[in-house]
């Protein structure tokens, strides 16, 4: 009798996961934990890092058949292509970042940086973050170019081009800097201002700019038609992204098409967003993600961000030397990441500190929504160089 009992349950175990568990997937338990709570309790992010967080449990359980394969009694895995398998085709195929990029632009209002074109400076100036930590990346000798590339775009603050690019040039790296670049943009009122108040003084803090005049329907919408044509032809390899940018916002700003506009805005960039982070997570199975370059590639983050952020502050102080008449407010500057309107949000916040009668939202929306075009551009240009090289 004991005989037969002790059978049953050595098949009982033999046909659970629990023989399957290992130290190393408890580890990426303990990560998962975190990600929850700071996607739950302290609100980073939580459109994506919760999906994230859920997508990396799955990946480090002992599952049947949910992404690409499945493990059976004799021990071996066998590949059946399962559910996460066609799901994360989004991503191996590039579908989801640039139907994010499509809700985006149907959120957008690119009224502030056609009001003033200077800011469009600003947001090219945000990436210096992104170049700096690509370069510094590769000279630690852990990564190669194209590694480095993809993790110097973290200091974009933009999620879905952060993946976009990393599909690209480093499939294998989506786990941790998809983790690094939105832990990172949901901190940016963390990051941010320590840098913002150390680099300006406080009269320019209390810079007063010029009230944007009002843009018109057309100039709007030739706007995102100029600049998609334009970035297309300087930057092919960022089309996918500008092209659907510009097209939720051309939907967005020719008022005759509402419904299109509301799904794009919410059903449509939701669903993808439920999709691409659980995707996203599916990649962060522990023997890829518990290596030491994930510490490297999260310490850089944080480098890029603060990097990007110093690179606007540092050029809206440029150009009030070299046109003092119509100064801008260099907080604005920090707004050139595209962590839209997070940046915004925390260029009036601070400026709101010195000067509580200071509104420089609308302003700061012009270098933010720079940004997410600069982006885009930027990965463009480093698929070009380096893709299949």
């Amino acid at each position: 009798m004991q005989t037969i009992l002790n059978e049953v349950l050595q098949m009982f175990v033999h046909d659970t996961g629990f023989q399957y568990l290992s130290g190393r997937m408890l580890i990426m338990w303990a990560i998962c934990g975190l990600l929850l709570y700071l996607a739950i309790k302290k609100q980073y992010e939580p459109l994506l890092l919760l999906p994230i967080a859920f997508g990396a449990l799955l990946a480090n359980l002992p599952t049947r058949a949910l992404y690409d394969g499945g493990w059976t009694i004799d021990g071996m895995f066998h590949p059946t292509a399962g559910l996460y398998y066609f799901i994360s085709q989004g991503i191996h195929l590039e579908l989801f970042p640039p139907i994010i990029f499509l809700g985006v632009g149907a959120l957008t209002d690119f009224g502030p940086l056609i009001a003033n074109p200077r800011t469009l400076l600003l947001g090219a100036a945000a990436q210096l973050g992104v170049f700096a930590t690509m370069f510094c990346a590769v000279a630690t000798g852990m990564f190669t170019l194209g590694e480095a590339a993809s993790i110097g775009i973290i200091g974009g603050a933009d999620g879905p081009t952060s993946i976009f690019l990393a599909n690209k040039l480093a499939p294998h790296l989506i786990g941790p800097i998809a983790v690094a670049a939105y832990t990172y943009m949901s901190l940016v009122p963390l990051i941010q201002p320590p840098i913002m108040r150390a680099l300006t003084t406080d009269a320019e803090k209390r810079i007063r700019m010029k009230s944007l005049r009002k843009v018109g329907k057309l100039e709007r919408i030739v706007f995102a038609l100029v600049v998609m044509v334009l970035c297309i032809m300087v930057v092919p390899d960022a089309s996918a992204l500008v092209a659907m940018l510009m097209l939720g916002n051309l939907l967005r700003e020719s008022g005759v098409v509402d419904r299109l506009v509301k799904a794009c805005q919410n059903e449509i960039i939701n669903i993808t967003t439920i999709f691409l982070g659980t995707a996203v997570g599916m990649t962060m199975q522990a023997d890829i993600f518990l290596r030491p370059g994930t510490l490297v590639i999260i310490g850089m983050g944080v480098v890029a961000f603060g990097v990007s952020t110093a690179g606007g502050v540092l050029l809206a102080k440029l150009m009030n030397r070299l046109s003092p008449n119509n100064p801008i407010n260099p907080l604005i500057g920090s707004a050139g990441v595209s962590a839209v309107p997070m940046a915004a949000r925390v260029s009036q916040s601070v400026g709101a500190e010195y000067a509580p009668q200071n509104y420089l939202l609308m302003h700061a929306m012009g270098p933010n929504v720079a940004g997410v075009i600069g982006t885009a551009v930027a990965a463009g240009y480093m698929i070009s160089r380096l893709a299949g090289g």
